[in-house]
């Protein structure tokens, strides 16, 4: 191997070494993870047709995922995961009661990532994978 091939490799391997480090820096998220188990592992959360996830941690604040924004209105969720409540109106008792169930489950989810150490308060983030992977496209962020 000539001179130039050789340093030309070193070079090479140093900066997939660096940007495998950043990558694994950005990625390492230990306390995410350990949010997250908490609401996989509740019962209630884990029978729910979405589930709510944790997506960041950062300075005590947590971020977790939802299906629905002032963009996307719950009833466009809803129709989704319950078919049957397609086409109804939003004052429509079944809409309600589904709409409340959602808000309860929300809740829920809020509440145990408050209970955790560190965590001081809770952010939504629209779960914009999960709506396109169920043919509704969301507008772009802002």
């Amino acid at each position: 191997m000539d001179r130039f091939t050789r340093n030309y490799s070193i070079a090479l391997a140093l900066v997939i070494l660096i940007a495998l480090g950043f990558w694994l820096k950005a990625t390492w998220q230990p306390k995410v993870w350990e949010l997250d188990k908490v609401l996989t592992s509740q019962p209630q959360l884990k029978t729910y047709p979405y589930q709510f996830r944790v997506r960041a941690f950062q300075n005590g604040i947590a971020v977790i995922s939802t299906p629905r924004s002032f963009d996307i209105p719950a009833i466009r969720f809803l129709e989704i995961i319950n078919p049957k409540l397609a086409g109804k109106a939003q004052d429509d008792p079944e809409m309600i009661a589904a709409q409340q169930d959602l808000i309860d489950h929300q809740k829920l989810a809020m509440g145990l990532i408050l209970g955790q150490p560190g965590v001081t308060s809770v952010d939504w983030e629209l779960d914009t994978q999960w709506l396109a992977d169920h043919g509704v496209h969301a507008p772009a962020s802002r």
